[in-house]
């Protein structure tokens, strides 16, 4: 992500920077890095769904009889087939809310550093860059 001030072509552009807009631009650099951490958790998230869902898919192929072992944490322990079917479930119900509520908090990040980006930029213009770097 890029923060930088630029001195336009010509030089004769130069923008007073205020303490206030000194506060908005550190403000608009925590939520962006704040927003990537958000994304980072929701591709985890969603990983993990898949993994659930591909756990449910597997137990359609298992015997009846069988005890199925389930991990949660670091403790594997038995269960029927049926008690793993809804356990999955259930892990697959969170992990979906999980993300609802990681989506929902993104979402209002996202309406914040626009409302910051269009400040920003309506001040300072092409003197400020405010767009994601891609390293």
């Amino acid at each position: 992500m890029a923060l930088s001030m630029k001195k336009a072509p010509g030089g004769d552009d130069d923008v007073n920077v205020t303490f206030e807009d000194q506060q908005k631009i550190n403000k608009f650099a925590r939520k962006s890095n704040k927003m990537a951490e958000l994304q980072e958790e929701i591709n985890k998230k969603k990983k993990d769904l898949q993994n659930l869902e591909d756990a449910s898919e597997e137990l359609i192929l298992a015997d009846d009889d069988a005890l199925i072992p389930y991990q949660i944490g670091e403790v594997f322990f038995n269960q029927t087939l049926e008690d793993a079917q809804q356990s999955v479930e259930d892990a697959k119900q969170r992990m979906e809310e999980e993300i609802a509520a990681v989506d929902r908090q993104s979402d209002a990040l996202k309406d914040e550093l626009g409302e910051l980006k269009a400040q920003l930029y309506a001040k300072f213009g092409k003197n400020i860059n405010l767009e994601m770097d891609d390293d």
